[in-house]
């Protein structure tokens, strides 16, 4: 008995193994043939103006010349323009037993909500105020809101 025995688990174990190196190098031989060569030139490409990937190099007699200065690196200055603060509107709801109504816009007809807390004046339903508008946690809510 000085033979060392391979149970047939191991057996099929290294014949499995074998057939996948293989299978590997097959794949790699098929790689190979199918390959177009490997040089550089064959796997250099170009972007072309519209910002396509292409094989053919660009024509320099298109090459646009561009000053350093003229390009803009981060964010464009923006113009200053009118924010509005102050709106007008007219009490459309309010329920002074609960502290809380709505306020619609006089220019977008649109509903703002009001509380009591954001009131500098007392105000009943069909009154003209003016208000500022604050982000709230459901959307735009009036604010410093006085009688007009």
């Amino acid at each position: 008995m000085g033979r060392s025995q391979q149970t047939f688990g191991k057996k099929e174990k290294e014949k499995k193994r074998l057939k996948k190196r293989q299978e590997k190098l097959q794949k790699k031989e098929q790689r190979k043939a199918n390959s177009s060569g490997g040089d550089f030139e064959s796997m250099i490409a170009y972007v072309d103006e519209n910002g396509m990937i292409t094989d053919t190099p660009p024509d320099p007699t298109q090459k646009k010349e561009i000053k350093a200065e003229n390009i803009e690196i981060g964010v464009p200055k923006k113009e200053e323009e009118e924010v509005k603060t102050h709106f007008e509107g007219r009490v459309a709801f309010f329920d002074s037993s609960k502290g809380y109504g709505f306020i619609t816009d006089l220019d977008t007809q649109e509903k703002y909500f009001v509380h009591v807390s954001g009131l500098l004046d007392e105000i009943q339903e069909s009154d003209k105020v003016a208000f500022e508008l604050e982000k709230g946690l459901k959307g735009m809510n009036a604010v410093r809101v006085k009688r007009i």
